[in-house]
C-alpha cells in the first residue's frame, strides 16, 4: 500500500461514520493521477497554500483599512484563525480535518480589496452582482494560473456555501460557516478595542455572561458548545442559547463597529477607488494587463474587469488609481 492508501484506510477506522472520506471524494472537474503520499484533500490544501491568490490575502483589508499598527487582522490572518478553529472542531468530532482545512484556507480567495466595502461596490456595479464566496469559486475554477486549481467537489462546495443562507453538503463544510463567524466576530472585537472604537465594557453583558469576557473565553465557549452539541450526531451546530448570544454579539458589532463612521471613515474613498477603476477599465480595456485582456473573449469585458479588480490587494488598487489619475511631477535632469 502507498502512504496515501494507508492514510485512507486509517480514515475509515478513525473518523466518524458520517465524516467525508478522502477515498470517497466525488472527484475533480479534470481527472489527475492520484498522489502516492497525499490524499485528495491534502493535495487541495497544498494547492491553495501555494496559490498567488492566497498570498495576496495578506494585503487585503479585514475591517480596518491600512491600519498603522502591526497587530490588526488582515484577510490572511483571518483565514488562518478560521482554519485553526475549524480544525479543532473537526478533530474533536472525528470529521475529516484535511478537508476542513482545505475549505478554510480557500474560503476567502475571491475577496475584494478594502473588505466588504469593495465587495458592496462591485455588487452594485456588476450586472450579475458580486458575492465574494462565488468569486472564491471562480478563482478556484478559472482564474488561478489561468486554468484554476482543479480542486475536489467537496472543497468547492464548502467554499461556495460558507456564507449567507447557503449550506454545504458535507459536515466539514458546515464547520467552516460557524468557524468563520466565530473568528471574525471575536477578532474584530479585539481589533476594535485596540483601535479605540469600542471598549471591552461596551460589549453587552447578556453576551459576555454566556460567552465570556475575554477573546479567548468566548472562542473557547463557542468551540466547546459546538463539540458538546454535535458529538456523536451527524450534525454540526451550536446550542440555541450560545447561538443566540453569538448572533446578538454579531448585531452589536454591526451597530458599533462595522457601520461606525469613525471605523469606516476611509470607506467612501475606498469605494471611489473601486468604482473609478471599474468604470475606467470598462471604457479603456487597453489599459488592462495583457494577460487580463486575453480573458475578455472567454469571459466578456464586464466579468474580466470584475475579476481583475476583485483580485487586487488594497495597495495595488491604490497604486493603479494613482497611476491612472494622480499626476506625476515633471523632473528635469
Amino acid at each position: 500500500m502507498t502512504v496515501r492508501e494507508t492514510t485512507e484506510a486509517q480514515e475509515k477506522i478513525i473518523l466518524a461514520p458520517y465524516a467525508t472520506l478522502s477515498a470517497e471524494t466525488r472527484g475533480r472537474e479534470r481527472d489527475i493521477s492520484p498522489c502516492t503520499v497525499r490524499t485528495a484533500f491534502q493535495r487541495d490544501r497544498d494547492r491553495v497554500i501555494h496559490a498567488k491568490s492566497f498570498r495576496r490575502l495578506k494585503h487585503k483589508t479585514q475591517v480596518f483599512l491600512a491600519p498603522a499598527g502591526d497587530h490588526y487582522r488582515t484577510r490572511l490572518t483571518h483565514t488562518m484563525e478560521v482554519s485553526q478553529i475549524a480544525r479543532t472542531i473537526a478533530r474533536a468530532l472525528r470529521l475529516n480535518e484535511d478537508l476542513t482545512e482545505a475549505i478554510a484556507l480557500a474560503h476567502d480567495l475571491g475577496h475584494t480589496p478594502f473588505g466588504h466595502s469593495g465587495e458592496n461596490v462591485l455588487n452594485s456595479i456588476c450586472s450579475k452582482g458580486f458575492r465574494h464566496y462565488e468569486q472564491s469559486l471562480r478563482v478556484i475554477d478559472f482564474l488561478e494560473n489561468d486554468t484554476g486549481l482543479n480542486l475536489t467537489f467537496e472543497v468547492r462546495d464548502g467554499v461556495l456555501n460558507h456564507a449567507g443562507e447557503h449550506e454545504a453538503q458535507t459536515l466539514e463544510g458546515k464547520i467552516i460557516k460557524l468557524a468563520d463567524r466565530i473568528a471574525y466576530i471575536n477578532h474584530d472585537i479585539d481589533d476594535a478595542v485596540r483601535g479605540g472604537i469600542i471598549s471591552s465594557d461596551d460589549i453587552p453583558k447578556a453576551c459576555t455572561d454566556i460567552l465570556g469576557k475575554t477573546h479567548g473565553e468566548r472562542i473557547d465557549t463557542m468551540i466547546h458548545d459546538i463539540v458538546n452539541t454535535s458529538l456523536g450526531k451527524p450534525v454540526v451546530e451550536m446550542s440555541e442559547g450560545v447561538h443566540d448570544a453569538m448572533m446578538a454579539l454579531r448585531s452589536f458589532m454591526f451597530a458599533s463597529v462595522y457601520n461606525n463612521p469613525v471605523a469606516k471613515g476611509e470607506d467612501e474613498k475606498a469605494k471611489n477607488v473601486v468604482s473609478t477603476l471599474f468604470e475606467t477599465f470598462m471604457k479603456h480595456p487597453e489599459k488592462l494587463p495583457e494577460v487580463t485582456r486575453n480573458r475578455i473573449d472567454r469571459f466578456g469585458p464586464e466579468q474580466t474587469v470584475c475579476d481583475y479588480i476583485a483580485g487586487m490587494t488594497d495597495n495595488y488598487a491604490i497604486y493603479q488609481f494613482s497611476e491612472l489619475f494622480v499626476p506625476k511631477k515633471w523632473i528635469v535632469n
